[in-house]
């Protein structure tokens, strides 16, 4: 029976996942048994092991989940927190399993947790916490290129998908492939560029595409584009710093509130998002206090509920919920944490006509990358090396045909433009947008043309469901 943390609708974040996907079920018409083995974890391995600290022994415990394996790898990250148990494991790498059938990334889901406050430990003892725990998963046949691919999550990062990509590689060392076995790894270590700010890019190209289509913002009771849309953030880490800081500088809005585990800052003539970060950095993640730019005020939660055009929770799960969801004044929730919005509030939500972009598709932009960086790491070779140059030419060719045929200079930005050969980066970015775009496309169809999907969530899930079904029917189940 796996352990779960109860939150505040008196339901774990596991069972508010299940509830969302026994509801899209119903539309589906699948036998029992087969929505049964899609809801169903595949396995769960719970890690208990020691390490020596200081001179003494101490115990950790973790725990990997996989949730599906119709697709291989199964995928999903490695969370670092004190509050990480066995049930939030599982429901997370359930949604990842969902994330990856709606982005159209060809996993199956999985996740990992280890129960440790990493800011505790020194570098040198964290990287021994995470070798053996790396060690633990990889002879457990947890880890690996081909079975089971973990990512960064909460506490976790480059540094530590680096450790575990080392660990596999003295392990296995006939392994050609052992870059593959995790992603978000440092570019130099056979990292990709863009992975580090994925996830929060996604948001953005989410939220762009939804201001795209008149109609949907209109049922949002909003007008207009993203220019000038008042954003409250609750949690500027990578996630959240990432999406607020790109929808600031690249899309103009303005972020009038930033919401961390101390309090809030709230300036409603807009907060410089990347002046939050540094002053955050500086000051250690110590907390948002003291920061000069706009007022503080101890009751964070209060700020959730400021009336603002587009709210973005970004860090914590289950922090909109029953007691606060009838308060929440925001036009557009866009989930770009993972279960911030529990499944009473989720009703509450669509009942009062506020429109919520679900976690299981927002945040799906960092498995996207991963996806490039897996796939770049098997073929060995950097996106973009072969053709850049060739592409390059073409462009200069093109811009001396140009003004030939019109006896007119092109302009030096222009020629610059033209003579632009694609990059990693650049590829990475057109083809993360491509995802997201065709995704929200794909989600907004389901949710105008099928009876009764009443929201953005049961539109992502319903996809997701069938996808993962036709799968199962289509290789036989057994």
């Amino acid at each position: 029976m796996a352990e779960d943390n109860i939150g505040v609708d008196g339901k774990s974040f596991r069972k508010s996942v299940e509830k969302m996907v026994d509801e899209v079920l119903q539309l589906t018409g699948l036998e029992k048994g087969i929505c049964d083995a899609i809801k169903g974890n595949n396995a769960v391995i719970k890690l208990k092991f020691p390490v020596t600290i200081k001179g003494k022994v101490e115990i950790f415990t973790g725990w990997r989940a996989t949730h599906s394996i119709h697709r291989l790898p199964a995928k999903g990250g490695i969370r670092y927190s004190l509050a990480v148990d066995q049930g939030e494991v599982e429901a997370m790498a359930a949604l990842m399993t969902y994330k990856c059938a709606i982005v159209d990334v060809p996993f199956g889901g999985s996740k990992g947790g280890l129960k440790i406050d990493p800011r505790k430990y020194e570098r040198e003892e964290l990287q021994r916490i995470t070798r053996r725990f790396a060690r633990e998963l990889a002879t457990a046949g947890f880890l690996s290129p081909a079975m089971n691919v973990p990512a960064p999550d909460m506490g976790t990062g480059q540094r530590e998908m680096a450790w575990i990509a080392d660990t596999y590689k003295h392990l296995y060392p006939n392994d050609i492939d052992y870059n593959a076995c995790v992603t978000g790894k440092p570019v130099h270590l056979g990292g990709i560029r863009g992975r580090v700010e994925a996830t929060g890019r996604g948001v953005q190209y989410v939220l762009r595409e939804f201001f795209r289509h008149p109609e949907d913002v209109k049922e949002a009771n909003m007008s207009g584009g993203l220019v000038g849309k008042r954003v409250v953030i609750q949690g500027l880490g990578n996630v959240g710093y990432h999406a607020a800081k790109f929808l600031q500088e690249e899309d103009g809005v303005k972020v009038i509130a930033i919401i961390e585990h101390d309090g809030a800052l709230v300036n409603e003539n807009g907060i410089n998002v990347e002046d939050v970060h540094q002053y955050l950095v500086a000051e250690g993640s110590t907390g948002v206090k003291g920061f000069t730019g706009a007022a503080y005020s101890e009751d964070g939660a209060a700020a959730l509920t400021m009336d603002c055009d587009i709210l973005i929770p970004a860090a914590l799960e289950g922090v909109i919920h029953k007691n606060n969801a009838a308060d929440i004044k925001a036009n557009l929730v866009a989930e770009a944490a993972n279960g911030p919005t529990t499944y009473e509030a989720d009703q509450i939500l669509n009942g009062r006509g506020i429109a919520v972009l679900p976690d299981v598709f927002v945040n799906a932009g960092g498995v996207v990358v991963s996806y490039f960086e897996w796939v770049r790491n098997l073929s060995h070779i950097r996106f973009g090396r072969m053709e850049r140059r060739i592409e390059e030419m073409r462009g200069r060719d093109t811009a001396r045909a140009i003004e030939e045929a019109t006896g007119q200079k092109l302009s030096a930005s222009i020629r610059d433009g033209l003579g632009h050969g694609a990059d990693e980066l650049d590829l990475v970015r057109s083809g993360l947008a491509d995802s997201m775009s065709d995704a929200y496309k794909e989600i907004r169809r389901v949710k105008i043309e099928t009876e009764g999907v009443y929201s953005y969530r049961m539109a992502a899930f319903l996809i997701a469901v069938r996808k993962i079904a036709k799968s199962y029917l289509d290789i036989g189940v057994y």
